[in-house]
């Protein structure tokens, strides 16, 4: 249990892929030991529908990193982060729906890259009802994914979230262990449960890069090659 007088800077990175991602080749293990390796002290696992290579990634965490059992949660209207779940949400549901299904398990509701012109995200035109109605459910929202290199999509999140009073982070949205850590958030205080999350969430200070270009052409194939060989478990620590 943390002492709560205890005051502590945390470095967090809360979007991350792993080999349990259909786009990533990156072993659990592997993942958890270059974010220790680089400084971070929490780092969110975050695959695609899933949370087993979280759980992998947790139990393989070196001593003084802190993994965050998270998820990539596919809506009808672009992807929500689901932090400290226990159980998969549900895809295919509307945002406000897939909200409220991690914020029962007591959970941290993140928006992820609201306006990527290559990605689906409740920001974009067409989802503004179903925006309303998440907007309230949503504790942060990501305005610096390393991944977003083209056009202003960033900066439109940054908006979003100064609009509707919500914490901003900045995240690598790493699928290769190149990414890991790339872009994080430094927060003020132990975030070891939902509740420190949210609390150290309004005083985040973000620490931002963009993933390399050549990350983004190898990635494509790193999808072919994970399709190829019908990888859908995750690979062997």
């Amino acid at each position: 249990m943390a002492d709560p007088t205890r005051s502590e800077r945390s470095l967090a990175d809360l979007h991350c892929h792993t080999s349990a991602s259909f786009d990533s080749l990156s072993k659990p293990a592997d993942v958890a030991r270059v974010a220790a390796e680089r400084g971070l002290t929490h780092l969110a696992i975050t695959d695609h529908d899933r949370i087993d290579g979280a759980l992998a990634a947790r139990a393989a965490a070196p001593a003084g990193l802190e993994i965050i059992v998270g998820q990539e949660v596919r809506t009808t209207a672009g992807d929500l982060i689901a932090l400290f779940v226990e159980r998969p949400i549900p895809v295919g549901l509307p945002p406000a729906d897939a909200a409220a299904r991690i914020r029962e398990q007591g959970g941290v509701v993140g928006l992820a890259h609201p306006y990527d012109r290559f990605r689906a995200g409740a920001g974009r035109p067409g989802w503004e009802d179903e925006l309303e109605r998440l907007v309230p459910l949503l504790d942060y929202i990501e305005i610096w994914n390393s991944r977003l290199m083209i056009g202003s999509g960033n900066e439109r999140a940054a908006e979003l979230a100064h609009a509707h009073g919500l914490a901003g982070v900045a995240v690598s949205d790493a699928h290769t262990l190149m990414e890991v850590g790339v872009s994080y958030t430094i927060l003020d205080g132990p975030i070891e449960t939902a509740d420190e999350l949210r609390a150290a969430l309004t005083g985040a200070r973000l620490v931002t890069s963009h993933a390399s270009r050549l990350i983004r052409v190898v990635t494509p194939f790193a999808k072919v090659v994970q399709r190829m060989r019908g990888n859908r478990r995750v690979a062997p620590a």
